[in-house]
C-alpha cells in the first residue's frame, strides 16, 4: 500500500533537505496507515495483547527530498515469522526512488516476552496480495 506524506518545513535541515532521521518517522506513519488500510489500529494490537517494538532499522538514501515535496511511501510486510516481522519501505517522489529501507519488529506480550503473531494479524497480512 502507499501512504502519502507532504514534507513540512520542520522536517528539513539547514540545507533545505529532509533530515535523515525523519525518514524513520515516515516509515512509522506508513506502518500506521498499513494497519488503518485493514480497518485496524494500534488499539487492536493492544486488544490482541501484543506490541511491535522496532528491533532493527535501516534506510538507504538515494536522492534528497525537500520542503513541500509530496512523498509516496510504499509499505509492505516483507517477512512474517513466528514472533517477528519485517516491513519494507520505498520512498518516492513523482516515481523517482529517494530512499528505501526496512524495520524489523519483535512481537511481544504485556510482559515484554516474545509472543506469536496473533492469528488475526497474520490473517490480515497474508490476505494482502503481493506485488
Amino acid at each position: 500500500m502507499i501512504h502519502q506524506v507532504r514534507v513540512i518545513f520542520g522536517d528539513t535541515d539547514q540545507m533545505g533537505v529532509v533530515y535523515y532521521a525523519n525518514y524513520l518517522r515516515y516509515f512509522e506513519a506508513s506502518r500506521a496507515a498499513y494497519l488503518r488500510d485493514f480497518g485496524k489500529s494500534h488499539a487492536d494490537l493492544d486488544a490482541w495483547g501484543v506490541a511491535l517494538p522496532v528491533v532493527e532499522a535501516h534506510c538507504r538514501y538515494r536522492q534528497p527530498a525537500r520542503y513541500e515535496d509530496l512523498l509516496d511511501i510504499e509499505v509492505d510486510v516483507t517477512e512474517l515469522r513466528g514472533a517477528s516481522m519485517r516491513f519494507g519501505y520505498q520512498v518516492r517522489r513523482d516515481g523517482a526512488l529517494l530512499a528505501e529501507g526496512f524495520t524489523r519488529h519483535a512481537v511481544i506480550g504485556p510482559d515484554g516476552r516474545p509472543r506469536a503473531v496473533p492469528p488475526e494479524l497474520r490473517g490480515l497480512i497474508e490476505s494482502r496480495p503481493r506485488g
